[in-house]
């Protein structure tokens, strides 16, 4: 078994849950944020969704608020938003942290199988702009940060937080994934 499987997790609704329920999918695991100016990534991801599902696609999303307080409210809060706003059908998680000291450990194991992001640099380039400096390379570097995990559970690939779900580089890595038997 992965060490990602044995990563406790509690689901949005409090539940108690880990990747393993997710055995011999496709997960695209996603720090996702309320407040953020990437926030209506979660339109293209629910659609995402809705077009590989039955292709063994999950998308997990993980609300974090260690980006600006950009993800403030509470599990419920941040419930009802995703289904007001999107209509968001994927599974969402309890608020985690993916960065830091209190760094979940699901985002330690992530990052460490993935330690760069594809199509890392001209959203890294944009947060300097604006006067943030972004941590290093290895870290999530912004809200909606893709990890790409294998049927067997292992990362084969992470995005950029500005590489959006109908991106050729993501629906590719997707497409080869979901291809593969178990």
């Amino acid at each position: 078994m992965t060490p990602l499987y044995d990563i406790p997790l509690q689901r949005i609704d409090g539940t108690a849950g880990s990747l393993a329920d997710y055995r011999g999918k496709v997960l695209l695991v996603v720090n996702v944020a309320s407040k953020c100016g990437l926030t209506p990534q979660y339109e293209g991801l629910q659609k995402l969704y809705a077009a590989q599902h039955a292709n063994g696609l999950e998308v997990l999303g993980f609300p974090a608020n260690d980006f600006k307080g950009q993800e403030p409210g509470t599990d419920a809060e941040i419930s009802a938003f995703c289904a007001l706003n999107y209509e968001i059908g994927f599974p969402l998680f309890s608020k985690i942290s993916v960065v830091g000291a209190g760094q979940h450990p699901l985002y330690a194991e992530l990052t460490r199988e993935q330690p760069s992001a594809i199509g890392d640099g001209p959203f890294r380039e944009r947060l300097k702009g604006y006067g943030i400096e972004p941590g290093p390379t290895e870290d999530v570097l912004w809200n909606f940060e893709k990890f790409l995990v294998d049927r067997r559970g292992r990362a084969v690939a992470r995005f950029a937080p500005d590489v959006t779900a109908d991106d050729p580089r993501l629906l590719q890595a997707i497409a080869a994934e979901t291809a593969k038997a178990d």
